[in-house]
């Protein structure tokens, strides 16, 4: 009788313990790099022409390359902070030759009302924002 009850305990325990594993929570797949390059890249409503449309996206992907590089690589959080600050000061320095203040200000607050609800998954990378 013992040794019955014994079995099943151990067979509950171990049901119990597959049960539980089973339901740990999975990471998004979504590759968050790609959500923030496509939040920078959309710029409906800002009238840009041909070239500066250009432009912007080819440093979107630059700018979200390095970002992401820094905010992943082996570096102190300190290095990691000043080196992202860094990126974000040339980032806004870019924006304001290529598209003038007023409308760097506009893209800059429509980037930050898309990327508010990613803000926890960027970490240190959020800085830039």
């Amino acid at each position: 009788m013992n040794k019955v009850k014994f079995l099943s305990a151990l067979i509950l325990l171990l049901f119990v313990g597959f049960a539980a594993h089973a339901q740990v929570p999975k990471l998004p797949t979504a590759d968050i790099s790609k959500q923030v390059l496509g939040i920078l890249d959309n710029t409906s409503g800002l009238t840009l022409n041909a070239d500066q449309s250009t432009k912007l996206k080819a440093d979107n992907k630059s700018f979200v390359d390095q970002l992401f590089k820094i905010a992943n690589g082996s570096g102190s959080e300190a290095e990691k902070k000043t080196g992202i600050l860094s990126l974000k000061d040339n980032r806004t320095k870019f924006l304001a030759d290529l598209l003038g203040s007023s409308l760097a200000q506009k893209y800059m607050g429509n980037v930050l009302k898309a990327i508010n609800p990613l803000k926890s998954k960027l970490g240190l990378a959020g800085l830039a924002f």
